[in-house]
């Protein structure tokens, strides 16, 4: 379809940037890494949006400089001083929205920072409700990683990794420790098996590919939960 075909070009730029631009993947890197920040000591919903939109605003203007400066080489045989001009400028807006991202971080962590304490400990006394999405934004950020260091297929087709698998496995590995609960657990499995054979018999990936995509993302998914747990003890 039309429709998805589109989400594979815009997830083949994501991976195009991610594989040759080291700020992109630093960008990436540090999303997670906020994102886990967020988790961990429970900001409020206002918050979040404001993290998740300057998140969002860092990557589209990384992905609008890679852009940009594709065309200019593109464009361009020789050195030229508006080529120049056009690189430094983008390379510039990304600059400004990385240190308002660095300020809008500052503000939006300082009141629990500062808090800290037995406020911290509150709010990590229990696993976070929004856990899932940190696990399934890891999951996607580690298989674009994984995706573009092997250099073929794309972040929703083919490549080394079943992203589609690391997703399914991620979430049913995350509903086992969550529930706890044998039947929960298997019908998590089962769906997420279910999943995995349909790449296999379309021909998308490989039984290998599909196993590498299951231990990544149950891997992923037990390592965000345990670091949440791990707050109890603080």
């Amino acid at each position: 379809m039309r429709f998805w075909r589109s989400f594979n070009h815009a997830f083949a730029g994501i991976m195009y940037a991610a594989r040759t631009q080291p700020n992109m993947r630093a960008h990436l890197v540090i999303a997670l890494l906020v994102i886990l920040a967020a988790m961990i000591l429970r900001l409020e919903r206002n918050y979040i949006v404001e993290l998740v939109i300057i998140i969002a605003a860092v990557l589209a203007l990384e992905l609008l400089n890679t852009a940009i400066e594709s065309i200019v080489d593109l464009l361009t045989v020789t050195h030229h001083p508006l080529a120049k001009t056009a690189k430094d400028a983008s390379a510039a807006a990304v600059l400004v929205a990385s240190i308002a991202a660095v300020v809008v971080g500052y503000l939006v962590f300082y009141t629990g920072i500062i808090n800290g304490g037995q406020r911290v400990y509150e709010a990590v006394a229990s696993v976070p409700s929004n856990i899932a999405f940190v696990v399934l934004a890891a999951v996607a950020i580690v298989t674009i990683f994984a995706k573009a260091w092997a250099g073929r297929g794309s972040a929703l087709q083919g490549g080394a990794i079943s992203g589609h698998a690391a997703l399914a496995f991620a979430a049913a590995t995350l509903l086992a420790f969550l529930y706890q609960r044998p039947l929960a657990a298997l019908l998590a499995y089962f769906v997420a098996l279910l999943v995995a054979q349909s790449r296999v018999e379309a021909k998308i990936h490989t039984t290998g590919e599909v196993l590498a995509g299951a231990i990544l993302g149950s891997v992923v998914a037990l390592a965000v939960y345990m670091l949440a747990r791990s707050h109890l003890v603080l």
